[in-house]
């Protein structure tokens, strides 16, 4: 017997972004939600109700995307000041930077097994790295405009792509070579992600529209043009049969696949809704807006669906496959699924934000700590700040000014400290060490090479894929002036 229909519950709510968030993503094991905001901090959030969130400092500009690796042990962000961090999500808050592109970093993936990295920018490139040193693999050239969003299939063997050009490409990961080019988008491509069984992709808009493709037949699937503003972000759940949308109409909407039309309608965000996921098994799944909130939603209706997908695939003895998506159609279907048919409901959580709001909790903001760009060294420290308006730690660099230029200081603190962070609630201010001038001066010397150096290599880089694409068009052409003239012999 099916189990009953429950609707959305808002869970959770986090407070301490200081600007719009703009991107998400649940830890594997469902213990930590990571988030990025406009306001240069990537936060990660503890699910445990006594564990403090963390504030990691050390981009120089907004914060655009974020994804945990397959083992939860990294996070990795993309920032508009051309980098990427990999993060160790933890209160030492170290991390790895990398100047991956010439331009912002719009988009930033872990392929499923972990080892590579994929990265989209407004220099109008996709790249590919590898996650132990950061090392650059090769660049996908194909876009017209800044590239906003990038993703591995499941199977890592493709890569999908959103532009501002309003395309969406497919590339095949082992030839670099762009397979398919969907032009039926209607708008800018804020967002893309790959169906769980990897034959579908959907895309977000700005003209309001989701729509879902085919990738095996090169089709338009389903147009939803369910939001009245443009469409930011994008999840799919785990079962593939639900779809997650998050607008600047400040509605989240949530599609139900199989039957092609809008399951829920959930208000709560006092403005634009800017980023959306569902966790790993969909049991959660979170929202943040331009309000600087970040809600985590718990799933509740997928439960019935889900639970016997996960049961029919423990019992298969090949690789499960899941079921073709339908395409959408005005008609009603005349059998149904197992869950009840109802009708679009809207759910408005401000009650419950507002309860959650009345809840007062001691606080502790800790931090900052010098985390070296160019060496890759952390030390780790923390100020005595005692703020009781956000349940957050700051880890990571903070910048100051001085004669208009950035300078990085250091902190050290001692080992008691680092062992006793989680149970004091004020800690003690350390002294700045701060560096000898000609050393600074030596540092940013080298700074200043090392980002000629990276711009020569990027310049290197695309003639070279220009010099590729104009050889492979001089062969094409021989061959065809060959097969031309053999006839005539």
């Amino acid at each position: 017997m099916a189990a009953a229909l429950e609707d959305p519950s808002l869970e959770r709510h986090f407070n301490g972004h200081r600007d719009t968030v703009t991107g998400m993503d649940f830890s594997p094991n469902m213990t930590q939600l990571a988030s990025g905001s406009m306001d240069s901090c990537l936060m990660v959030w503890n699910f445990k109700p006594k564990m403090r969130a963390y504030r990691f400092v050390g981009h120089k500009d907004a914060v655009l995307s974020t994804c945990f690796s397959p083992s939860g042990h990294l996070v990795a962000s993309a920032s508009r000041d051309k980098t990427v961090r990999l993060w160790i999500p933890s209160v030492k808050g170290e991390s790895t930077v990398f100047k991956a592109h010439t331009a912002t970093v719009r988009s930033v993936d872990f392929s499923s097994d972990g080892q590579t990295l994929l990265t989209a920018s407004d220099d109008k490139t996709i790249k590919l790295w590898t996650v132990h040193r950061q090392k650059f693999l090769f660049s996908l050239t194909k876009h017209m405009n800044w590239v906003r969003c990038a993703k591995f299939s499941p199977d890592n063997r493709l890569v999908v792509s959103g532009s501002d050009d309003k395309t969406v490409r497919l590339w095949d990961r082992q030839s670099k070579d762009c397979v398919h080019t969907f032009y039926e988008t209607g708008g800018f491509i804020n967002n893309c992600q790959f169906h769980p069984s990897g034959t579908c992709i959907a895309t977000a808009c700005t003209d309001g529209s989701v729509k879902v493709f085919d990738i095996r037949m090169n089709k338009l699937l389903q147009n939803y043009v369910a939001h009245s503003a443009s469409v930011n972000s994008l999840s799919f759940h785990a079962s593939g049969n639900y779809l997650l949308s998050g607008s600047d109409d400040a509605t989240l909407k949530i599609y139900d696949l199989a039957e092609g039309r809008i399951f829920y309608t959930l208000h709560g965000h006092q403005g634009p809704v800017t980023a959306v996921a569902f966790s790993k098994n969909g049991e959660y799944f979170g929202s943040g807006g331009s309000d600087q909130q970040v809600f985590a939603w718990k799933t509740n209706f997928d439960q019935a669906d889900f639970h016997e997908g996960s049961k029919k695939k423990s019992r298969d003895v090949s690789p499960p496959t899941v079921s073709d998506i339908p395409p959408r159609i005005k008609t009603t279907r005349s059998k149904s699924p197992k869950r009840p048919y109802r009708v679009k409901f809207t759910l408005d959580a401000y009650s419950d934000i507002r309860n959650m709001e009345s809840i007062n909790q001691d606080v502790t903001d800790v931090g900052p700590t010098f985390l070296s760009s160019y060496q890759g060294a952390v030390t780790n420290g923390y100020s005595s700040d005692h703020d009781r308006t956000d349940d957050i730690m700051t880890v990571g660099s903070e910048r100051t000014r001085s004669d208009n230029r950035e300078r990085e200081h250091g902190y050290t603190s001692s080992r008691a400290d680092r062992e006793d962070y989680d149970t004091q609630s004020i800690t003690q201010p350390l002294e700045a060490k701060s560096l000898p001038p000609q050393l600074t001066q030596f540092m940013e010397t080298i700074a200043g090479q090392l980002d000629i150096l990276t711009q020569t290599v990027s310049l290197l880089e695309q003639r070279l894929t220009m010099t590729e694409n104009k050889l492979r068009e001089c062969l094409d052409n021989q061959q065809k002036i060959t097969l031309q003239v053999r006839p005539t012999d």
